[in-house]
């Protein structure tokens, strides 16, 4: 059981040691994220459930991502007094006009319908105790809430519970939320219809299109279009897995609205053409840097909703096109950024001309959300990211209830254009950079990792597969090892420890970076010969997460 917070970490482990399985922990364990991460997850929000049962041997995901509003317009983010986008932040995000239709709660449900021993009371109960008890303030987050308070003050409901007696809540301090234990105990009562339909419904559909802002404040805090209709017609598919191979191995991710499981693939389908184990670390990083900027270049032409937007999945994952987007990876100079994405409809796998200079899609996806990975006594495995978007999320908490709304819709592309497949359309799900990815080999899982970090998200799980699978270090040493995240740009984000180590040898390969204080904040368990598990956390990112195990080895 591995987590970003201890407490959290100690509820699933609880529900394995009585005999839950890892659905029933996995439910649980974010449940209780919703108390102590409340500004990057809840329910609130949306993401990606993936499971693998031992019984079946089968990969399945739910598609628990939020939702854009029936009524929401192409020019959602437009000033209609300037005629200008608003600024992203804090004004575009700090709306009513960006949240989306949450999809956590049918995601509990529906995966613990599915896979689960426990009811949804059962799985809730842990986390509304924690709720009433409180957990102590830590740095993370009393600076979490400092960043955020002029959002979090422009917003009555949001101030009242973040911002008791006008100010964040002191490191070491214990902070209570019964509010939202109260809305789980009702949800536990009634079921997931509860947040749904009914009151609470109400309560959310009149907070997005009123919010309730605080008279003082210069925020715009524009209202959405979420409506009682829009939470009642809300579903969370099924989607088929990505798959895709790495050697020997199967690896197993999200598909669209996700773009990691194409993304994390179509980049290993590049590296396994090279002997990375046999490589320094400045080249195979290079190696990697290459790839990562090819598939995110794919990952903006092609990546959208697939319910809205014609997604040639088959084509990323194919190890032909792989072998035609290779011909660019230069292993003595890096190319030039941004590089063109290829033609995913006509590829033959015969290296022609470059493709010349492409474009940078524009990031508007934070770097917060949550992740968690569980295995159980039996063999499945859970690996699971949930979100609310920015570090608290739309800053909009819906009053008397105890959770923070989203700001999902902001991951559109935000200004209308016809071909671009991310663009704002009603009832159409935003591309996601959310990367649960689950590992076989010969049809039975060896490794399950997933992480926060908006569409840095794809390369720390990227290359914590490379250190792990092609480069030999053991998980922790993957977990880690210092990161950078190449996506498409001029520049490279690093984190000062890689630059440090490489940015020499990668620099005289043409290579670019900017600094980034951290990158991720992964969770990852390895399941070895015999059923030996190795869990693994942050050892120092975003605070330490918290890996535990239900019988530890001396």
């Amino acid at each position: 059981m591995a987590s970003v917070d201890a407490d959290a970490s100690r509820v699933g482990l609880e529900v394995l040691r009585k005999g839950g399985n890892a659905t029933d922990a996995a439910v649980a364990t974010a449940a209780a994220l919703g108390v102590t991460e409340p500004y990057s997850a809840g329910i609130g929000g949306g993401g990606f459930f993936v499971h693998y049962s031992a019984r079946t041997g089968e990969v399945e995901t739910i598609d628990g991502r939020e939702k854009a509003p029936a009524a929401m317009p192409h020019d959602a983010f437009i000033d209609p007094e300037t005629g200008e986008e608003y600024p992203f932040f804090p004004d575009m995000v700090t709306s009513g006009a960006s949240v989306g239709v949450p999809g956590t709660p049918l995601t509990w449900d529906k995966a613990l319908r599915t896979w689960g021993t426990r009811s949804l009371a059962q799985s809730l109960r842990p986390a509304a105790r924690l709720a009433r008890k409180g957990f102590v303030v830590d740095e993370t987050f009393r600076q979490q809430t400092v960043d955020n308070a002029e959002r979090f003050a422009a917003i009555d409901s949001t101030a009242e519970l973040f911002l008791p007696g006008g100010s964040a809540p002191e490191v070491g301090s214990r902070f209570r939320n019964p509010d939202l234990a109260a809305t789980y105990d009702l949800l536990g009562r009634n079921g997931v219809k509860a947040f749904y339909r009914g009151p609470l419904a109400a309560e959310i559909a009149a907070t997005v299109v009123q919010p309730p802002k605080n008279e003082d404040t210069d925020l715009p805090v524009p209202a959405g279009w979420v409506t009682t209709e829009d939470l009642a017609g809300y579903t969370a598919p099924d989607r088929e897995p990505t798959r895709s191979t790495y050697r020997d191995l199967d690896v197993y991710g999200m598909a669209p609205p996700s773009s990691g499981g194409t993304s994390v693939g179509e980049a290993l389908n590049i590296l396994e053409r090279y002997d990375l184990a046999a490589m320094s670390d400045p080249q195979a990083y290079h190696h990697m840097l290459e790839a990562s900027a090819i598939a995110f270049a794919d990952r903006g032409a092609y990546l959208g909703d697939a319910d809205h937007v014609e997604v040639p999945v088959e084509a990323l994952l194919d190890d032909t096109f792989a072998t035609e987007r290779a011909c660019t990876l230069d292993a003595e100079s890096a190319q030039p950024k941004p590089v063109a994405a290829e033609d995913a409809y006509d590829y033959d796998g015969v290296c022609d001309n470059a493709s010349g200079a492409g474009e940078t899609a524009r990031d508007t996806e934070n770097l917060e959300t949550t992740n968690l990975t569980v295995v159980d006594r039996w063999g499945d495995v859970v690996e699971y990211t949930l979100t609310i978007e920015q570090t608290g999320g739309s800053g909009i908490t819906v009053p008397g209830r105890g959770f923070l709304l989203n700001n999902e819709l902001t991951d559109f592309s935000t200004t209308y254009r016809a071909d671009d497949p991310n663009r704002i359309e009603p009832n159409k799900r935003p591309r996601s950079s959310m990367s649960p990815t689950i590992v076989l080999s010969d049809g039975r899982p060896v490794l399950a990792v997933g992480s926060p970090g908006g569409s840095t998200i794809i390369t720390t799980v990227l290359q914590i597969l490379v250190d792990r699978l092609a480069r030999d270090r053991t998980l922790p040493e993957a977990m880690a090892a210092p990161r950078a995240s190449q996506r498409n740009a001029a520049s490279t984000g690093a984190e000062p420890a890689f630059i440090e180590a490489y940015g020499g040898p990668l620099t005289e390969l043409g290579h670019g970076f900017a600094a980034t204080a951290e990158l991720g904040a992964a969770t990852a368990i390895e399941i070895g010969p015999g059923g030996l598990l190795t869990s693994t956390a942050e050892p120092w990112r975003r605070g330490g997460g918290s890996a535990m195990v239900v019988r530890p080895l001396d």
